[in-house]
């Protein structure tokens, strides 16, 4: 595989691991990625309620909470860090402003079009922006408006399909149509990135994600122009991952049948392990008291069956019968639990023993 140079850094293994929230992405697991090799992503997501003893309020508790986990991820590995922050958060600003001061290394964001992001940056910080998008009509949106406004150009691009675990961005009718497949849409952002990339005497890579499970996936979605994977799903089921045990063995349970899409109280749909508290949901038996949080900017906290924050956070500590585990497609398939160490040289394996087969074929 050949590295990922995203501006001056650059990441022996083309693998971005996924930020994945609440709490199921943090230091541990981000530093272990990096020690690899990869690109390790701490979320964002929820560091107000798992780090609440830190401040009087959820807000400022979210911004030590990150500070926390972006300097113990220093501590332990010298490889690159990033940070997801999600569009739609309330404290996306914090997040974003909290991560530049920290000297992240890149700031991965979607869940909206993060139009504004390099407003944020200031004089001499050297944190890069990625944006997360799901249509090359988003990625076009974004590097004109960013250079138009900024006179900055994306140091990469994540293309997300409907695969992926946690909130999709596509509407209920386009999950599971071809015509939006990650196959079909990594060409489309690679053309149009490309020309833009071009047009403007820069490089911007584009990262493939949603569904990539093993290394014969990475080099199928590469020889369709991606320089880079971003992996989710797999990395829940190691060692380092920082959920609580019974999250991973969720994985592990589940049967092809399991991995079920809902929809969410921020008005989107996602991909979820289904669970007890899913049920009752749909039994309509939960019903949130009121907003604790104020956490998502689309929540619609009227209708709402439950809190989306407190059921991520109870799934993060192992408590699946008072909240979900969101989980790509692939989860099912998960079998044990390994260290991150065996799972990079394993994908690394699959993908050049494959890149030998195609050889053969030849």
């Amino acid at each position: 595989m050949k590295p990922l140079k995203i501006g001056n850094l650059t990441a022996r293994i083309p693998i971005i691991q996924g930020g994945m929230g609440v709490g199921i992405s943090l230091s541990g697991l981000a530093s272990a990625v990096a020690n690899e090799g990869g690109v390790g992503v701490i979320s964002s997501a929820g560091l107000g309620l798992i780090y609440r003893d830190k401040a009087h309020s959820l807000a400022e508790a979210a911004i030590e909470g990150l500070k926390v986990e972006l300097r113990k991820a220093r501590e332990k590995t010298k490889g690159i860090i990033g940070v997801n922050v999600m569009v739609a958060m309330t404290n996306f600003a914090d997040m974003v402003r909290t991560a530049i001061s920290e000297g992240a290394d890149i700031i991965f964001s979607g869940a909206g079009l993060p139009l504004s992001l390099p407003s944020f940056l200031t004089e001499g910080a050297k944190t890069k922006l990625v944006p997360i998008v799901s249509s090359a009509r988003a990625a076009k949106l974004i590097c004109e408006k960013w250079f138009s406004e900024y006179r900055y150009t994306p140091d990469a691009i994540v293309v997300e399909g409907p695969k992926a675990g946690g909130h999709l961005g596509y509407k209920g009718d386009q999950i599971f149509d071809n015509e939006f497949s990650l196959e079909k849409t990594v060409p489309q952002v690679v053309e149009v990135v490309n020309k833009f990339a071009t047009e403007h005497n820069c490089s911007i890579p584009v990262v493939a994600a949603g569904g990539i499970y093993t290394g014969d996936d990475i080099y199928k979605i590469m020889e369709l122009g991606a320089q880079g994977v971003q992996m989710g799903t797999r990395f829940v089921t190691t060692e380092e991952c920082d959920a609580d045990i019974r999250f991973k063995q969720a994985y592990i349970d589940a049967s092809e049948q399991d991995i079920e899409i809902i929809q969410s109280p921020v008005g989107m749909p996602g991909r979820a392990v289904r669970s007890s508290f899913l049920d009752a949901v749909r039994d309509d038996l939960k019903r949130p008291k009121q907003c604790a949080f104020n956490c998502i900017k689309t929540c619609d906290v009227v209708n709402s069956p439950y809190c989306i924050m407190l059921a991520l956070f109870n799934a993060f500590k192992g408590k699946l019968d008072s909240g979900y585990a969101f989980a790509g497609a692939n989860a099912w398939r998960a079998q044990k639990i390994e260290s991150v160490k065996s799972l990079m040289s394993s994908l690394s394996a699959e993908y050049h023993d494959f890149v030998e087969r195609v050889k053969a074929k030849l």
